[in-house]
């Protein structure tokens, strides 16, 4: 054992490439962060709407998923982190669902969203 094996062992790290290995991770991680983010910011509002309809089917995937975890779940941490990943994940959808449909409400003519709202207020008072 030599000395700059001493702080690999204190990390847990048996090998450099398992120290390389991680490195590459977060950097991989990093950069997908930036390319997300310059992808996301060029998005123009006409292509939006469409985009989080279908951003809202894989959250449907992810919450379907999260289910299936918890189904597995053999411990009371591993319960807890599912279930709380079931409702982040519902949150996620409903929230994506209530913006999409705002941004549909922004796309009516005039005339629609008053007849809309003529019938909101209809069914209101039944």
């Amino acid at each position: 054992m030599t000395a700059r094996d001493v702080p690999q062992m204190a990390l847990g790290r048996e090998s450099e490439g398992e120290v390389m290995e991680a490195i590459a991770i977060i950097s991989i991680f990093v950069l997908a962060v930036f390319v997300g983010f310059e992808v996301v910011s060029k998005v123009s509002s006409t292509l939006h709407t469409p985009l989080m309809s279908g951003a809202n089917a894989i959250h449907g995937v992810i919450l379907v998923g999260a289910i299936i975890v918890a189904d597995h779940a053999e411990t009371s941490l591993e319960l807890a982190l599912s279930v709380a990943a079931i409702v982040l994940a519902t949150i996620n959808m409903v929230g994506g669902f209530v913006v999409t449909d705002r941004m549909l409400e922004m796309f009516k003519g005039k005339g629609a969203r008053e007849k809309g709202a003529e019938n909101k207020s209809a069914g209101d008072k039944k």
